[in-house]
């Protein structure tokens, strides 16, 4: 019963971030004639278009769709607050962070975005980025509040 029970939890998440999805979900299937190849990671929830085209580097998630630059979302990244100067940690691997951002997203739904710009929009200081990279570092903690 706790399968069926975490199964229907999971769903409940997915349709309620659906919203935010369909961004994401539009964003890279725009981007694949330019490249970008989707795959689906289970582990993570999550559709990933790799090799998205636009943007600094990194990756970016909207809902249960991550945008990534790159090859592989396996590879390792700095914290925000190393990206600041404000801490010596060693580096994490940037799925567990995206990932921990899906989990925000399928809690908090269409709440997500404007809770995540009211806390500062990408920056060491919002509390999101704050808890993904924890997350990232323990395999704990990506709830932000």
């Amino acid at each position: 019963m706790a399968g069926a029970t975490l199964a229907l939890i999971r769903c409940a998440g997915i349709a309620w971030t659906l919203p935010n999805s369909l961004i994401g979900l539009f964003a890279g299937l725009v981007a694949l004639p330019f490249g970008a190849r989707l795959r689906w990671r289970r582990a993570d929830l999550a559709l990933v278009f790799q090799h998205w085209p636009w943007g600094p580097g990194g990756a970016i998630t909207f809902g249960n769709v991550i945008l990534h630059t790159g090859d592989t979302l396996d590879c390792p990244c700095v914290t925000y607050a190393q990206r600041a100067g404000l801490a010596q940690t060693p580096a994490i691997v940037l799925g567990d962070h995206e990932r921990a951002h899906v989990y925000q997203y399928m809690v908090l739904g269409v709440l997500f975005l404007p809770l995540y710009l009211l806390c500062g929009g990408v920056s060491h200081g919002n509390r999101f980025e704050q808890a993904a990279d924890r997350y990232a570092m323990t395999g704990r903690g990506w709830w932000p509040f």
